[in-house]
């Protein structure tokens, strides 16, 4: 399973920045109509050139990966991983404190998180899977980050207000304001030049083309040591929680992806759906029901509107049935891997040590060029 980086990132040929205009006005707050824009010719240079790109993506071990997590970032991950983009993924075991007073039971969480990307076919002997806390040097960009950044703008990021909504932290820690910039040393540390991202992640990701772009002006004296990535912007729509809320492994209403048959099938027969007897697709007026004939069409591979047309007036209780037996079907065989791979828990830190090695050998590099662009090399 090994394999190692032919060069470090700062000696390899920088991968090509694919930006946009700065200046474009989005219709909407987040900028999703230009992300989306955006990620239809992204989808076409990486169908051309897949190796023109470097994608940075991961998550943060707080618990089991979920349905959501699969449709909208992980199924994506494999896809690129197998079009032959590089990969790097990143376990950032170190953004755990920024929403809650403890890291609990990290270690356990960290090896939840490889069995689910083995599972669902992350290969590691195609990309880096590393822990956020094992990279020294990717951390010190955090200083020089947070520099270019003002506190207004780290107060005004939306994203951050609704993670401090969601805090379980006793009181709010610095960190969780610094968690945009924390990101931004994850994704240019290897630079990465696309981020698969969903739509309320768009914020972190602009920010982080905002220290890019200062840092090179700034450090850079007409040179750009770091591309301005691109969002990739999932096409998969939101699915919700069993409860009718955003699907999160913090509010208890998520369907794993280690959850087994009996578990699934109890989670869903909980859902929350409506009154109305006739299953139609209607996610403005119907979000519950919606979302459950999304999920079903998702893992069978047709629309919303086939799964709804099928199911017709036999109500809800037929409805989850459908929804059942789609999920259990589909998550069979990323079960059966998920188990195999649980058999041998030292493979899962053999995994993570030769990620970590790679990580380093690219951040090491990294903070190099920094510090001769910044004149503090001594």
């Amino acid at each position: 399973m090994e394999t190692t980086l032919q060069t470090p990132a700062s000696q390899a040929p920088a991968p090509q920045a694919l930006t946009s205009d700065a200046s474009d006005a989005a219709a909407d707050p987040l900028g999703v109509s230009a992300a989306r824009a955006r990620s239809a010719v992204l989808e076409e240079r990486i169908l051309e050139d897949p190796g023109q790109f470097r994608v940075l993506t991961g998550d943060r071990p707080t618990g089991r990966l979920h349905l959501g997590h699969y449709f909208g970032t992980l199924h994506n991950r494999v896809r690129l991983q197998d079009l032959g983009v590089e990969m790097f993924v990143i376990i950032a075991d170190y953004q755990v404190l920024t929403d809650r007073d403890v890291a609990d039971d990290l270690t356990r969480h960290v090896e939840e998180l490889v069995l689910d990307y083995l599972a669902i076919g992350v290969d590691p002997a195609r990309g880096t899977i590393f822990t956020h806390s094992a990279v020294p040097a990717l951390n010190q960009l955090l200083l020089p980050f947070l520099s270019l950044v003002s506190v207004a703008e780290l107060e005004r990021n939306p994203t951050v207000k609704d993670e401090i909504v969601h805090s379980r932290q006793a009181a709010i820690s610095g960190l969780m304001f610094t968690y945009p910039v924390h990101q931004a040393a994850d994704i240019l540390f290897c630079k990465a030049n696309l981020v698969p991202v969903g739509r309320d992640q768009l914020p972190h990701l602009e920010l982080t083309r905002t220290v890019a772009r200062r840092f090179n002006d700034r450090y850079g004296a007409g040179t750009a040591v770091f591309p301005r990535p691109d969002a990739l912007l999932s096409s998969a729509p939101l699915l919700l929680g069993t409860d009718g809320t955003k699907m999160s492994k913090s509010r208890g209403n998520a369907i794993t992806l280690a959850a087994d048959a009996d578990e699934t099938a109890r989670l869903i027969k909980g859902a929350k759906t409506d009154s109305e007897r006739h299953i139609t697709y209607d996610p403005a007026a119907r979000p519950e029901v919606s979302s459950l004939l999304l999920l079903a069409a998702l893992c069978q591979g047709r629309t919303p509107e086939q799964v709804a047309s099928d199911i017709g007036s036999a109500g809800a209780a037929a409805l989850k049935r459908t929804v059942t037996e789609a999920v259990n079907e589909y998550l069979a065989p990323i079960r059966v891997r998920r188990a195999e791979f649980a058999r041998d828990r030292g493979f899962l830190h053999q995994i993570l040590r030769e990620g970590n090695e790679r990580a380093n050998a690219v951040a090491d590099a990294t903070l190099a060029e920094v510090r001769a662009a910044m004149n503090n090399r001594y």
